[in-house]
């Protein structure tokens, strides 16, 4: 099954399933659903009213190429003018607020017209810091983006730095920023009494997963040197090959939507994304718009990101595979191993990207195809109903942090040198509790990491190494985000999806810690509270999670953490784990 060639180029493998695909494809264009999502219908998603304006309230994305076209002119002269004054732009945000910038810079940027630029989405002193230190703050654009103008990292940021640049430019600091939120939001305020530079407003009715063709992806694009001319033309391109009257089985983003959210139903809920070099921010863009919209109501789509191709043996019956091929650059090895994934039966996807700007196609491809998904699956694909708990009891540890300058945080049930782990809800005591942990682990569960360090690549590699060893033990599937990032990405699948994750939190003393202006916390303690908050409500919800919490050198106990758990893994049939820690 392929969609014509061109902009909309897509291959579907889909052996066994096709007849099904075929029967949901049918009945797309029966309940003319193309024509009811470009008039805006609710009722493609939901019957009662409150959800329906829910719904409504986030469908401004099917219109923004044309309405940010139309923006251009202005967009492109306050670019011009602040690539002339500034030598640096740090975005600061969190979540569709920072991811979509992200792909943007990592793809398109380092044109010489452009200013180098840092995405700044974390609460890790060793980034702020890093950042402080490698940066000319006096010289640097700070681009702050919220939709809610609420969002916890960013306001610590903006306070930092707007801080560090009052010691400068004293009652001047403001010059250096810029806000780009939604209309009378707290940060709009807080732009007004600091002077900010600028003001940016986004649309109301697109949520943050969604805005990546928004002001709030296209600003950045523009301080960046990108040409979002040439972007929004491949965009446009999309929307015409993704509306009416172009029916639904030769529209690419409903076709893509049908085989996700079918396959979904039938067990193939694990969406494993291959991206070429260079294009792996885009897996994490893909990953948040998935699984924030998707998984709730105890169901969902997991996106796979960053984990290694491997043989048929490692899979289980729930994956599908989707590769996304650069027609620069050679495919062979990873074409031999789809291959094989294939013939032995697996589902396969294929989405060719004819050059860096498609891009801003595939971000409204995979749009139009989330919510159509989301339709199957009979949820709302615009909320977000399960992320504020966590938010909420962060808030709430905070709270207590000011009053009495410590978390309270309950005894490990198990110490191995510098490995403290708490098992939640699972376990009393025992040195086997990562066995016994990975033991639960059953045909269709999935791993997750989620790492609160400092990010690199060594880190990187031995979060890999962790999940390569889980999935050759229980060929489950394996995810890892870094926290607080992913608290705005797949925190809402961990928390409203099903009930199939087995969590694995990591957190680190921070060597050097940094205080947060006006407060009686440091980013540290911040994110900390994110970390514990996350953790008590997993385990509130009955979530499968250990907390491992490090407390000499980051790095080699995190080796020695892995080394724990490919023993673990390795002897999880056995029963022959000794429990000894030990360094890689």
């Amino acid at each position: 099954m392929a969609t014509r060639p061109g902009i909309a180029q897509q291959r579907m493998d889909l052996g066994e399933y096709h007849d099904a695909i075929v029967v949901r494809l049918e009945g797309l264009d029966h309940a003319a659903f193309g024509e009811r999502l470009w008039r805006r219908d609710a009722g493609l998603w939901k019957s009662d009213r409150l959800s329906q304006q829910s719904i409504i309230n986030g469908l401004g994305w099917l219109s923004i190429v044309e309405d940010m076209a139309r923006d251009m002119d202005s967009l492109a002269q306050f670019a011009a003018r602040a690539r002339q004054d500034h030598t640096h732009l740090v975005l600061i945000g969190m979540g569709g607020s920072s991811l979509a910038p992200l792909v943007l810079h990592n793809i398109l940027a380092g044109q010489d017209r452009g200013l180098p630029a840092t995405v700044l989405d974390t609460t890790d002193p060793a980034a702020v810091l890093a950042l402080e230190n490698n940066v000319d703050v006096s010289g640097a654009l700070f681009l702050v983006a919220s939709k809610s103008g609420t969002t916890a990292e960013p306001q610590a940021l903006t306070d930092y730095f707007l801080s560090r640049l009052k010691d400068i430019k004293q009652e001047r600091a403001g010059e250096n920023f810029v806000a780009i939120t939604d209309p009378d939001t707290p940060l709009v305020d807080v732009a007004k009494r600091e002077r900010f530079r600028q003001v940016f407003v986004g649309k109301p009715d697109i949520g943050g997963r969604y805005s990546a063709l928004s002001v709030f992806g296209l600003l950045p694009a523009m301080l960046m040197g990108i040409d979002v001319t040439q972007l929004l033309r491949r965009a446009g391109e999309m929307v015409r090959a993704c509306r009416p009257p172009v029916v639904g089985t030769e529209n690419p983003g409903l076709i893509l939507g049908a085989v996700m959210g079918e396959l979904a139903r039938l067990g193939r809920d694990k969406l494993t994304l291959i991206m070429p070099e260079g294009y792996s921010s885009f897996g994490l863009w893909l990953e948040q718009l998935i699984a924030e919209s998707t998984g709730k109501e105890g169901t969902g789509i997991l996106p796979v990101v960053g984990e290694p191709l491997g043989g048929p043996s490692v899979y289980g019956a729930d994956r599908v595979f989707v590769q996304m091929k650069a027609q620069d650059q050679s495919n062979t090895d990873t074409d031999d191993a789809i291959g094989v994934l294939r013939d032995a039966g697996h589902p396969v996807i294929t989405i060719s990207i004819e050059g860096p700007y498609q891009i801003g196609a595939e971000f409204f491809r995979w749009q139009v195809a989330t919510a159509y998904a989301g339709s199957i699956l009979g949820v709302n694909p615009f909320d977000q109903p399960d992320v504020v708990e966590s938010k909420n009891r962060t808030v709430s540890i905070i709270e207590k942090l000011s009053r009495t300058g410590r978390i309270d945080e309950k005894a490990p049930d198990m110490v191995e040198g510098p490995v403290r782990i708490h098992s939640g809800n699972l376990f009393t005591k025992g040195g086997d509790s990562l066995w016994r942990f990975l033991g639960r682990a059953a045909p269709g569960d999935y791993f997750c990491v989620q790492a609160y360090l400092p990010e690199g690549s060594e880190t990187d590699s031995v979060i890999g190494r962790i999940r390569e060893s889980v999935r050759e033990s229980t060929q489950i599937a394996t995810t890892a985000g870094y926290g607080p990032r992913y608290l705005h990405s797949t925190g809402q699948f961990h928390k409203g999806g099903p009930n199939i994750g087995l969590f694995l939190q990591i957190t680190s003393d921070d060597v050097r810690d940094v205080a947060i202006p006006g407060g009686s916390y440091t980013f540290g303690l911040l994110r900390r509270a994110q970390a514990l908050g996350d953790y008590n409500t997993l385990v509130d919800r009955g979530r499968r999670i250990i907390r491992v919490h490090l407390t000499a050198d980051t790095q080699s106990s995190l080796n020695g953490l892995c080394e724990m758990i490919y023993r673990a893994a390795s002897s999880r049939d056995t029963g022959n784990w000794a429990g000894n820690f030990g360094h890689a």
